[in-house]
């Protein structure tokens, strides 16, 4: 059914402009789908859109996206009722599991409020893979920097710690994000953690950061770590171009 041992594919891409429809699959969502080893059937693909909150034209883009690709698609909602009874269990059932962007903040509050995080929990124990961007990237991480709560940059630390790093999205993109993921690991508000440009994905299997993907040319991942000095070192990791 799954990849057969916990992994996370977290990025700042994984979805490009389509030809057709508005958005189409990139190589990172299609490498995390190939991830959970399916054959002989058509993957199953959960989309979470919670961080935009659950916009209508975002779970309509979703299946625009998966009858292309030929998956059976679903959606997990919570607003204005979560539209599964068993969540869990509909996330049990899933090969991926795909979380799109938006606040990570709200994302965090409404997973706990509706035991979301622990449902993702056991999917991910039990093989599912789990991937996403910006909001779906920081929130299996500790935590991160998000513009959640205004236009201004804030640290956010109640992730799900599924991986027990921080982690930095959007790196080259938006120009504060470089500068404050590093005085937040520096001071110690967030753990040492691992940060991705725009098209770039961390693969981890377990809690192991395996592999930096990428989508585009020149995007980057980096591990960021606070020196003997309290400063934040940044290094530059290898990285692996698909196609």
């Amino acid at each position: 059914m799954t990849s057969g041992i916990p992994t996370i594919l977290a990025t700042s891409g994984g979805v490009v402009p389509g030809r057709r429809t508005r958005w189409a699959a990139g190589p990172l969502t299609r490498h995390a789908v190939d991830l959970a080893g399916v054959d002989g059937r058509a993957p199953k693909v959960c989309y979470v859109g919670t961080a935009g909150g659950d916009a209508a034209d975002g779970v309509r883009n979703f299946y625009d996206i998966a009858a292309l690709e030929g998956w059976h698609g679903s959606h997990l909602q919570l607003f204005t009722m979560p539209n599964h009874a068993d969540i869990a269990g509909h996330l049990l059932e899933q090969d991926v599991v795909w979380v799109f962007g938006g606040s990570v903040a709200g994302l965090l509050a409404l997973w706990e409020l509706h035991g979301v995080g622990e449902a993702m929990r056991a999917a991910w124990q039990a093989g599912v893979v789990l991937t996403g961007v910006s909001a779906g990237s920081i929130c299996w991480h500790v935590g991160g920097t998000t513009d959640s709560f205004g236009p201004e940059l804030r640290a956010i630390d109640n992730g799900l710690a599924f991986l027990p790093y921080s982690n930095g999205v959007h790196y080259d993109s938006e120009a504060e994000r470089r500068p404050l993921y590093h005085r937040l690991v520096a001071d110690g508000t967030l753990p040492a953690g691992y940060a991705t440009d725009d098209g770039a994905g961390l693969l981890y299997r377990g809690t192991e950061m395996v592999e930096v993907l990428t989508e585009r040319d020149r995007a980057r991942g980096y591990l960021v770590e606070r020196g003997p000095d309290g400063a934040a070192v940044e290094t530059t990791l290898d990285v692996r171009r698909l196609g």
